[in-house]
């Protein structure tokens, strides 16, 4: 477990505990979740040594538990936030570009409980996360300059504030899935409208849909937890003199739940998208047999008296019209071409064949 004390001048990296905390001053103790399975009971008393707060069982529990859906819970000691967030490459667990057996982008969770206290946040998260060894190597580089400004930003003055740094920082993971989500979503699309070759990877689509699903049921997820931490901040904070670290608390965290229902949205709107370009499909399918059908009937039609001519002077009787007739052959044969004709004239006023032209012509040709 790695130790940091945070102030608004500095932050450090500790190899001990302090004896006395700096007044305007928290910890953060940072540890995985392999380390903390290995030894629980080590691990509590641990943060109980730094914090003076005891972890309660469940709550233990829930912190090694990988297969654990956001949450929010509190007690009268700390506030319990669990958040799946990308597992990035590099990361145990996966990789947010990752490609499903069909080639679509794979959505791999880990989740990161955040318990935070007075005067400590605890996080227990994924070996080698990429947005806390990030998050961290920015509060170390931190240097105040002689006018107290500093190239990488003032440090969180509290624990709920580092909290929210965080969960910020993982929400924009979610928000940079939106661009191959959305051109995953494209390909899709013009492969189910593409007269030219016939759709058959139906499992694949299926499996887009399922992650587009997956991303959706996350999203309410961390939707729901952050709005519970949300109202335990407003009834917290009623009362309070700090007014103005209250409120800004409330501004973070109102923006992390917009970007939340933003990347909510947008996997709903692709959705929204790929089922409706399956009903595309299915009616340009509809339309396609329509008019193979049309044209058959068509075709059926024209030939139909052409065979009633053929059978009838196929009888087998001795005295027909036209049978020891010279010319009868060629007469029969022009009598079947007028007939030809005049179905062809009848089906053309009647725009049986003319509206197929028209309707080609009018989505081949585009102007340049």
């Amino acid at each position: 477990m790695d130790l940091f004390l945070i102030t608004h001048a500095q932050v450090s990296r500790l190899d001990e505990l302090p004896s006395i905390l700096p007044s305007q001053a928290f910890l953060w103790l940072d540890a995985s979740h392999e380390e903390v399975a290995a030894a629980p009971e080590e691990w509590r008393a641990a943060v109980e040594r730094a914090t003076g707060v005891a972890v309660y069982d469940p709550h233990l529990t829930d912190a090694v538990n990988l297969r654990h859906p956001s949450y929010f819970d509190a007690t009268q000691d700390y506030e319990m936030v669990v958040f799946r967030k990308l597992a990035l490459n590099g990361e145990a667990g996966g990789t947010e570009v990752g490609k499903t057996p069909g080639g679509n982008t794979r959505i791999v969770t880990r989740p990161v409980t955040f318990l935070v206290m007075d005067n400590a946040l605890v996080t227990v998260r994924a070996e080698h996360s990429r947005t806390i060894e990030a998050a961290r190597s920015r509060l170390l580089e931190y240097r105040p300059k002689a006018n107290g400004s500093s190239h990488s930003g003032r440090p969180p003055s509290s624990p709920r504030e580092l909290m929210l740094r965080l969960l910020n920082a993982m929400v924009d993971q979610y928000l940079d899935l939106r661009a191959p989500l959305s051109l995953q979503i494209d390909r899709w699309q013009r492969a189910l409208l593409n007269t030219q070759r016939p759709f058959n990877d139906w499992m694949a689509l299926l499996d887009a849909r399922i992650e587009l699903r997956k991303l959706d049921h996350l999203c309410e997820e961390q939707h729901d937890a952050l709005q519970e931490l949300r109202d335990h901040f407003v009834d917290t904070f009623h009362g309070q003199d700090d007014s103005r670290a209250n409120d800004l608390l409330l501004v973070r965290i109102n923006d992390v739940m917009e970007h939340i229902t933003r990347v909510l949205n947008h996997a709903r709107r692709l959705e929204s998208s790929i089922e409706s370009a399956v009903q595309i499909h299915f009616a340009a399918m509809a339309h396609r047999t329509s008019e193979i059908m049309r044209t058959l009937t068509v075709i059926t039609a024209l030939f139909m008296p052409l065979t009633l001519v053929t059978g009838i002077f196929g009888m087998n009787f001795e005295v027909m019209p036209l049978l020891k007739n010279r010319e009868g052959f060629w007469i029969t044969m022009g009598a079947m071409v007028v007939m030809v004709g005049v179905l062809l004239f009848f089906f053309r006023r009647k725009r049986y064949i003319e509206e197929r032209v028209r309707d080609f012509v009018r989505t081949d040709v585009r102007p340049k």
